[in-house]
C-alpha cells in the first residue's frame, strides 16, 4: 500500500514551515554530532571493551541535556532476569506533558554490531567518512542516526516553537539492542511511569529507497539457537574408519539440507506463512540491493517481497569446526552451528522454535546426538494503522521527504516491540528509520545516505510539531 491512498495537503502551516526550516538548518550540526558518536566503538559483546558503552551513553546523555527541554536525563541500567548481572547502560530523558498535550516516547539504540573483518572496510569502521553522498562507519545508520534524528528534531522544535511547548517527551536510548536486549523487559518495568506515552516512535527501521519514506507496518519474528551434532565419543583416523563411521560434518550437512526444498524455500512443518499482498519489487532491484552475484538465482517461491516480509527463513549464521589451516585426516566427533530463523508476522516465535527443534530431531541422520542451547526467541509485530498517530506520521513523511510514503514490511526483527505492546497496550507504535536499502547495516562499509538523514529529521520534527498542536 502506498500513501497515494493517504493524500495530504501541499500547503504547510506557518508553524510547520518554521519547523522545516529549522530542521534543514540543523542538519550539519546533527551530522557533526553523529560523527562523534560513530567514533565510539560501543559494542555490547563481552569480548569488546565494555567501558566504551558507558562512554557512548554519557555522550548521548550530554546531547539530550544540550537540548534544554528535559526535566531529567540519566544514564541507568536494569537487571537481567534470572542472573546476577545488569544490562548495558541506557539513557532515559523525560519531560512532562502540559496543558493536556500528548506524550511521545522516542526510542533508538547506541550500541552497534562488531565491525567484523576490518580488511573488508574501505575506511576504518569507527572513523566517520563522507563520500558519494553517504556517511560511512559502524553505527552511522544502525542506529546512531536514529538517535540524532530524535535529537535534531527536538532541536528544531525548540528553535521554531521555543522551550515552552507543551508536548511531553520521553527518550529511551538502549545500550544492548544488538546483543539481544537482555534487560529490556526489566527496564520497562522499572521505569514504567517515565516511559508511559500516547505515541511511541521506534527509529530503527528503513525506507523504501533513498528518496521514498516508509512506515514499517509488519516485522518478522526471530528464533535463534545453537545446535550441536555429535556422532563419536572422540575423533578418529579417517583412513582407519572412514566409510564406516559417520563423521559429524556429514551428519550436519545431511540434517541441515532437510530444512529447505530444492528451490531454497523453507520446508519445516509448523512454520507459518502470512497471507498479505506486497508491492511490486523486481528481481533486478533485489540483485542491486542485496549484492546478488550475476550467476546466482534468488531462492523461494511467490513474490520476492512475500518471501522477505511474510514467509519464514532459515539461515546458518555460524559454524564451529576445524579450520582449513588446522585440517587433518580426522573424522570429526561434533559440529556446532548457529541457526537463525525469521518467523512470519503473526506466529509466536516460541512456536516456530518448537517446530524447528521437532523437525531437526525427526530428521537426525545415522542416529546423531543433537543438543540445543542458547535459545533466543522474539515475536514479530503487526502495526495497528487505525490510530491518529499513523495518519500524522504519514503526513509528516509526505511533507518531510516531498514524496508519498509507503507502508511496508521488514524481513528483520525488533523483538522488544512485543514488550512495548505488552507493557503499554494503549500506546500507538510507529516504526520508522533512517536507513535506505544500500545502508549495509551489520555489514562492512555500513553507511548513511545524507539526503535521507536530512529528510528523516524534517519528518520527525513535523511529527513532534503536529503532536504538540493536538490534545491527548
Amino acid at each position: 500500500m502506498t500513501s497515494e491512498q493517504h493524500p495530504h495537503p501541499e500547503t504547510l502551516s506557518d508553524s510547520d514551515s518554521a519547523i522545516l526550516a529549522a530542521a534543514r538548518a540543523g542538519v550539519p550540526a546533527a551530522l557533526a554530532d553523529l560523527g562523534g558518536l560513530v567514533r565510539i566503538p560501543s559494542i555490547a559483546w563481552p569480548a569488546f571493551d565494555q567501558t566504551q558503552l558507558q562512554r557512548s551513553a554519557e555522550a548521548v546523555a550530554a546531547l539530550a541535556e544540550g537540548t534544554g527541554v528535559f526535566d531529567s536525563v540519566r544514564v541507568t541500567t536494569a537487571a537481567i532476569p534470572g542472573t546476577d548481572e545488569h544490562g548495558q547502560p541506557a539513557v532515559l530523558a523525560t519531560r512532562a506533558a502540559r496543558n493536556g498535550k500528548p506524550t511521545i516516547l522516542l526510542y533508538a539504540h547506541h550500541d552497534v554490531q562488531p565491525p567484523g573483518d576490518e580488511a573488508l572496510w574501505d575506511t576504518p569502521p569507527f572513523e566517520p567518512t563522507v563520500r558519494d553522498g553517504r556517511l560511512h562507519g559502524r553505527g552511522a545508520a544502525d542506529d546512531k542516526a536514529g538517535i540524532m534524528a530524535h535529537i535534531a528534531a527536538i532541536r528544531a522544535l525548540v528553535e521554531a516553537a521555543g522551550e515552552d511547548f507543551d508536548l511531553g517527551i520521553a527518550m529511551f536510548i538502549e545500550g544492548e539492542e544488538e546483543y539481544g536486549s537482555r534487560s529490556f523487559a526489566q527496564f520497562l518495568q522499572d521505569n514504567a511511569d517515565a516511559l508511559r506515552a500516547d505515541v511511541i516512535v521506534v527509529a530503527d527501521s528503513g525506507n523504501w529507497d533513498s528518496r521514498t519514506p516508509a512506515l514499517t507496518v509488519s516485522l518478522r519474528g526471530n528464533a535463534r539457537f545453537t545446535l550441536t551434532v555429535r556422532t563419536l565419543e572422540h575423533a578418529s583416523h579417517s583412513g582407519m574408519f572412514g566409510g564406516a563411521v559417520p563423521d559429524a560434518m556429514l551428519a550436519t550437512i545431511k540434517l541441515l539440507a532437510t530444512l529447505w526444498d530444492e528451490n531454497g524455500a523453507v520446508a519445516v512443518e509448523g512454520l507459518a506463512v502470512r497471507d498479505a499482498e506486497t508491492p511490486e519489487y523486481s528481481e533486478e532491484t533485489l540483485r542491486d540491493e542485496a549484492g546478488l552475484l550475476p550467476g546466482v538465482s534468488p531462492i523461494g517461491e511467490g513474490t520476492i517481497l512475500s518471501r522477505i516480509w511474510n514467509k519464514p527463513s532459515v539461515t546458518v549464521t555460524g559454524v564451529d569446526f576445524t579450520s582449513v589451516a588446522n585440517a587433518s585426516n580426522t573424522i570429526s566427533p561434533e559440529v556446532t552451528v548457529v541457526i537463525s530463523s525469521r518467523v512470519a508476522p503473526g506466529q509466536r516465535a516460541q512456536d516456530a522454535y518448537a517446530a524447528l527443534e521437532a523437525h531437526l530431531r525427526a530428521h537426525a541422520p545415522f542416529g546423531a546426538e543433537l543438543t540445543f542451547s542458547d535459545i533466543d526467541c522474539g515475536d514479530g509485530f503487526l502495526v495497528d494503522t487505525s490510530g491518529y498517530a499513523v495518519d500524522i506520521a504519514r503526513g509528516a513523511m509526505h511533507d518531510g521527504y516531498g514524496a508519498a510514503p509507503v507502508d511496508f514490511g521488514v524481513g528483520g526483527s525488533i523483538p522488544f516491540i512485543a514488550d512495548l505492546v505488552r507493557d503499554f497496550p494503549d500506546a500507538q507504535i510507529l516504526v520508522t528509520g533512517v536507513e535506505d536499502p544500500h545502508a549495509r547495516a551489520h555489514s562492512p562499509n555500513e553507511s548513511l545516505h545524507l539526503e535521507t538523514f536530512g529528510n528523516a529529521i524534517a519528518t520527525e520534527a513535523l511529527l513532534l510539531n503536529r503532536l504538540n498542536e493536538r490534545s491527548a
